[in-house]
């Protein structure tokens, strides 16, 4: 749901988990249960800065996680007030200005993979206390994260100036009076340090977010957003409140959806943290949003379809086991193999809901077939409230025990689709490699090149015609 962290979104894409490590543990504990005096370190647990500026097992904002984009591999900095290696050189003026407008102290401009078009409505004080946090309770890591070095013409930040004024906005919220406080404080939440529609908004052909379509749905590379708003087919219109708060605690409801990927991190290391008071203005606000409908959805819910059916059944039926005259592996036979033991022979999961049911399952269920494709490679592994929920992957890493291949995940995808979700989905082994390798590529770069290509062409015709001009 809310954030599916490595942009996380169209550039924020692929999160991986991260170890938020004992200084921002204990701010977010205190955050969790209200005792938290720094409200500077609540706010970095709402903004969730942890996700994307710390590496796997690194010391906590020290930077270096590596970001799959559509436009390539981007690297976090370091943030930490190291004054050789992170911002301890800023000026609250500077800290600002990063966060907010996306331009760094020496004056070069940040990627969007930074959400600063989402922070550019934190307000003044919330910018002020986050500064205080990192200055003086953040240790500082002395070391320099890999630099980001995106191909030609992407590796020319200055380019990011238009792209700025295009885009990013440049003002700070202004609560809707025609809305209750609760309401704006969800909407201040959604829009600005929690940038939920970084992730779950689609992106248009320059990487900008598709404001008619807020929070429909949007690409992760391998992973998907999908879609939050209030339809009742697309989105999560059909949920209560006290749903949605729960999902965004826990990241589980039985019988409707899992966090994993990067909303596996977003509820790990930020929502399950907020306030009772947060959580419960960003339900109010959810459950308001401007409905969106995707088309390929039909009229059918994600989060309704499938029943239970036995692997055996479909293997005496239409899914024959391996033989002589039919010696490929099926997709129920794979099933058996590798899911059955876990979520049970009809998919029904376990009793407890650790091993969720298969039917009734958001992902499942879904149109587009990433999420189910991305938790078969790369599994599931959320840490809440001090218990597990882990899968294992099957590929996506080559330390998994099995490692299945891209003709073996699509049969077993298309199959889970077809017995206890929504069969209409179609699934290649050229799919399931794209999500493989991080998710689809944006045909801006190419596009770039040739039209920066055609115009010094156009410019050395013209040059070369004035030339001919003047010697006449």
């Amino acid at each position: 749901m809310l954030r599916v962290t490595q942009t996380r979104q169209a550039f924020r894409l692929s999160f991986l988990a991260v170890l938020a490590g004992p200084i921002l543990l204990c701010s977010a504990a205190s955050a969790e249960d209200g005792s938290n005096t720094d409200p500077g370190a609540y706010i970095a647990v709402t903004s969730d800065c942890v996700a994307c500026h710390t590496t796997p097992g690194g010391k906590p904002f020290a930077g270096g996680l590596a970001m799959k984009t559509p436009l390539g591999t981007m690297y976090s900095t370091n943030i930490t007030p190291s004054k050789t290696y992170g911002i301890g050189e800023y000026s609250e003026a500077d800290f600002s200005r990063a966060v907010r407008k996306g331009i760094r102290k020496d004056g070069s401009n940040l990627y969007p993979a930074m959400p600063y078009t989402a922070y550019s409505y934190m307000t003044d004080q919330d910018i002020h206390d986050l500064y205080l946090y990192f200055m003086k309770s953040v240790q500082p890591v002395e070391s320099a994260p890999p630099k980001t070095a995106l191909p030609f013409p992407m590796n020319i930040r200055s380019s990011m100036m238009f792209w700025n004024i295009l885009f990013r906005n440049n003002t700070t919220y202004q609560p809707d009076p025609s809305h209750s406080a609760e309401w704006n404080r969800g909407a201040y939440l959604a829009q600005g340090p929690a940038h939920c529609g970084t992730c779950h908004t689609p992106r248009g052909f320059l990487m900008q977010e598709e404001a008619s379509k807020a929070l429909g749905g949007g690409s992760l590379g391998s992973w998907y957003a999908p879609n939050i708003t209030s339809d009742k087919i697309s989105g999560i219109g059909n949920w209560s409140q006290d749903e949605i708060k729960t999902y965004l605690k826990s990241g589980h409801i039985d019988g409707l959806a899992q966090a994993a990927g990067g909303m596996g991190e977003a509820v790990e290391h930020s929502f399950q943290h907020l306030t009772e008071a947060d959580l419960n203005a960003l339900a109010t606000y959810l459950a308001s949003t401007q409905p969106v409908r995707d088309p390929a959805d039909g009229n059918l819910s994600r989060f309704a379809l499938g029943q239970p059916i036995s692997s055996a059944d479909r293997v005496r039926g239409d899914q024959p086991i391996r033989s002589e005259d039919n010696p490929d592996i099926s997709g129920a036979e794979l099933f058996m193999g590798n899911c059955a033991s876990c979520h049970n022979y009809k998919a029904q999961g376990s009793r407890y809901g650790y091993y969720p049911s298969l039917w009734h399952n958001s992902v499942t269920g879904a149109s587009n077939p990433n999420n189910l494709i991305a938790t078969i490679l790369f599994g599931v592994d959320r840490h809440v409230a001090g218990a597990q929920a882990f899968m294992p992957g099957f590929g996506g890493k080559k330390t998994d025990a099995v490692q299945l291949n891209d003709e073996e995940i699509a049969k077993l995808t298309k199959y889970v689709f077809d017995t206890y979700g929504r069969p209409q989905v179609s699934v290649s082994p050229a799919q399931v490699s794209t999500i493989r390798q991080g998710g689809s590529k944006s045909p801006l770069l190419v596009l770039s090149r040739i039209g920066m290509a055609g115009g010094a062409i156009i410019i050395a015709l013209g040059y070369f015609w004035l030339l001919r001009t003047f010697r006449k």
